[in-house]
Formats: structure tokens, C-alpha cells, sequence
């Protein structure tokens, strides 16, 4: 397997989950790495933003030390040694005004724009150090981080022009979709598309994110579009 298709796989099981167990250093449990749940969605430049609360513990152990790793694991096996996972090991700093990234995160967990009504909550930016991917039994890989990252080639503005047509004039398609890759929804909730990137798409079913990936990479909106139609013909 070349690098390439290494970091493709690695790549579309990090958007195929959105959360996952972020460990950092404890503070109260000194030299001992100390585990939390958090969600978290990728940005333009493909690293996870996650959005945590100042009196969390993983908050205070990151604002006294910043490494941390974030493991994603492929859901739905009853064995978990035996499906893909993720290590992406990274320094979290806090992030600045970036309303793309921030714009980004609530369009996949909308739910959160609350959250500042409650406690003080700030976005964290992962910055990779390097990913350690396993697909499976033997596949088991190293990779740096210029291997891994792959930046999105769309503006969210771009994105959310897309996203915003699926869902409005396109409730159909995207139904559709769901019934080829065995998506649950309901007649009540209706499912929507969230994340668009060169590599697939996000649905929100529920309080569920779900990744359907394309066969292959595309770069603008006119080869989106055509990718799109075709999955909803076929």
C-alpha cells in the first residue's frame, strides 16, 4: 500500500467519526494521562477543532500542558481490535478568530452555539505531530503529518452554498443516499448534509453524523454537483 493510499485511509476514518477519546496530562494525577469524549469536526486544513469548556479537566490539563492525543475508532464492531482506528497525536492551542473554522463546527453540531450561554467555552485547534493509523489486522502505519493532512479545497462559504442547495432543493437526493449506504432517518427529522470535501460528504441523521465518501477526489463545485447527481441516479 503506498503512502498515499495510507493516509486516504487514515483520513476517511477520522471524517467518518466525530468524536472520539481525547487524552491529555493531568494535572490533579501527575505524569498520568488522563481520557475525556469530545466531538470534534476538521477544518479547511484538515486538522480536528474542538470546542471545550474552561472548568473541564481536560481543559485545565491542556492549558498546563499542551500535548494531547485524539483516537478515533471505526464504530459498529462488536470486536474493536479487529476494526480501524486512529491516534493523532497533536498540540492543542487555543484559536484565534477564525470564523471559518468556528462556522465549520456549528454547521455539524449546531446544538453547541448554546454552549457560551452556559459556561465559558473556547475553541481548540489540533496541530499534528504525527498519526499512527491501524486498518486492520497488518495494517499498521506511521504517518507524518504533511503525508496525512489534505486541506479542504472549498471556502466554507463555498460549502455552505452547496450544503444549503442539497438541503433545500435536493431533500430527495439526499434521502436517497441514505437508503444506498443504510442510513436511518425518520419522517419527523429529516436527514441533512452538513460537510462537503474533496473526499465525500457528511449527512446528519438525528443527533448521528454519518461520511459517504465519492470514488473519487474532486476539486470544485461544477465536479461536486456531477458526483452528486450521479450518486442520486444510481
Amino acid at each position: 500500500m503506498t503512502k498515499e493510499l495510507k493516509a486516504k485511509e487514515a483520513r476517511k476514518l477520522l471524517l467518518s467519526e466525530y468524536q472520539g477519546v481525547l487524552s491529555t496530562l493531568s494535572v490533579d494525577v501527575e505524569g498520568y494521562p488522563f481520557g475525556s469524549v469530545v466531538p470534534y469536526c476538521l477544518n479547511k486544513a484538515g486538522k480536528p477543532i474542538i470546542l471545550i469548556s474552561s472548568i473541564a479537566q481536560h481543559t485545565k490539563n491542556i492549558l498546563s500542558n499542551s500535548k494531547v492525543s485524539l483516537i478515533a475508532t471505526e464504530g459498529g464492531a462488536d470486536d474493536l481490535q479487529t476494526v480501524g482506528r486512529i491516534t493523532y497525536i497533536a498540540n492543542a492551542e487555543k484559536m484565534d478568530d477564525d470564523q471559518d473554522s468556528i462556522k465549520r463546527y456549528y454547521q455539524y453540531f449546531p446544538q453547541s452555539r448554546d454552549f457560551h450561554k452556559i459556561h465559558d467555552f473556547d475553541f481548540f485547534l489540533l496541530q499534528p505531530v504525527r498519526i499512527r493509523f491501524i486498518g486492520g489486522f497488518g495494517q499498521i502505519y506511521w504517518l507524518e503529518k504533511d503525508e496525512f493532512l489534505l486541506a479542504n479545497p472549498f471556502s466554507f462559504e463555498e460549502e455552505k452554498e452547496m450544503i444549503d442547495h442539497m438541503n433545500l432543493d435536493h431533500a430527495e437526493a439526499i434521502k436517497h443516499y441514505c437508503n444506498s449506504y443504510e442510513i436511518s432517518y425518520t419522517s419527523k427529522k429529516a436527514p441533512v448534509m452538513v460537510g462537503i470535501d474533496s473526499e465525500g460528504f457528511n449527512l446528519c441523521s438525528g443527533e448521528k453524523i454519518y461520511r459517504i465518501n465519492f470514488s473519487e477526489p474532486v476539486v470544485t463545485a461544477l465536479e461536486v454537483r456531477k458526483v452528486l447527481v450521479e450518486m442520486a441516479k444510481a
